[in-house]
């Protein structure tokens, strides 16, 4: 007897608890729209970008859309996309985190953005499936962002290495026990990565502020990566990534050659090098890596955290 009423005293509180939590959903539902939108915006971060000379204060998902839309192939696997999100938005929140009033940039000064006309003259039909591709990689990977000994991190990428990526000490000046060299082989795949331009040596030398008509001799030192950590030529010592600024290489991976006339050179890679290669987090993610891996793997030691 003592155990039947037991057992009835059990499902009795089963389904009065059962019964709140209905209760409780039903409120949620019969709030107006306004209502609704006032909570969803309480755990909404905002953010101030400048776009097209002004300030605009806009929703951090929103301005994550639009930087992996810039940023990013639309066409890549989508497990990329998402760590190309997180990437995007734990790059704004250090921005942000390091200078409250700071403002950020739209150009590569930070991170490119594009807002929906843009991406509607760039994608043409494609528009709908490629915005909700991004839009749901940005979605699903909402408020996540990187961090390192609990403090967000500085989450520099690039487009594709060399097949290494970079000490974060031989491009910026400051090392970062999360901005390691690592493999980045998967780059090796796409021939992307190679390019060769020319120039006529009289512009070579009056690019460099080398005043001669004539190249004596050229020696680079390279990083454990390949990388050219300094370029002398004639006797004028340049920082690999100054002379790659100054001729608008793609990277610091380079190969010189010349005559009396032309100055070759050959470049691997496209971009500083330091942190997550794009290229490489696509190739990982159609291996089946997931976006959390490919960030791990690209940053190390990190955390991935709720803001």
């Amino acid at each position: 007897m003592k155990k039947r009423i037991i057992v009835l005293f059990i499902l009795n509180f089963l389904l009065l608890m059962r019964y709140k939590h209905k209760s409780a959903y039903m409120k949620n539902v019969n709030l107006s729209n306004e209502e609704n939108k006032k909570i969803e915006e309480k755990d909404t971060q905002k953010v101030d970008i400048v776009y097209k000379d002004e300030i605009i204060n806009i929703d951090l998902e929103n301005y994550v859309i639009g930087v992996v839309a810039c940023e990013m192939p639309a066409s890549f696997n989508s497990e990329a996309l998402k760590a190309m999100a997180v990437a995007a938005r734990t790059y704004a929140l250090y921005k942000i985190e390091t200078n409250e009033n700071y403002k950020l940039s739209t150009t590569t000064k930070d991170q490119c953005y594009q807002d929906l006309e843009i991406m509607k003259n760039k994608w043409g039909d494609n528009f709908d499936k490629y915005y909700n591709k991004i839009k749901d990689a940005v979605m699903s990977t909402k408020n996540e962002k990187m961090t390192y000994d609990d403090k967000t991190i500085i989450s520099f990428y690039f487009s594709i290495s060399n097949g290494y990526t970079e000490n974060s000490e031989n491009v910026f000046s400051q090392k970062l026990d999360y901005l390691k060299s690592v493999d980045s082989t998967w780059d090796k795949n796409y021939d992307y990565k190679e390019k060769e331009v020319v120039f006529d040596l009289n512009e070579f030398l009056d690019k460099l502020g080398i005043i001669s008509n004539k190249i004596d001799n050229i020696d680079i030192e390279r990083s454990n990566t390949g990388r050219a950590n300094y370029i002398t030529i004639n006797n004028n010592k340049y920082k690999g990534t100054k002379f790659r600024s100054l001729l608008g290489l793609r990277s610091t991976d380079v190969d010189i050659k010349y005559d009396d006339e032309k100055v070759y050179i050959s470049t691997r890679g496209y971009g500083h090098g330091v942190g997550m290669s794009q290229y490489g987090a696509n190739a990982m993610a159609n291996e089946g890596y997931n976006y959390e891996e490919i960030l791990k793997h690209y940053y190390s030691g990190i955390e991935i955290m709720y803001i």
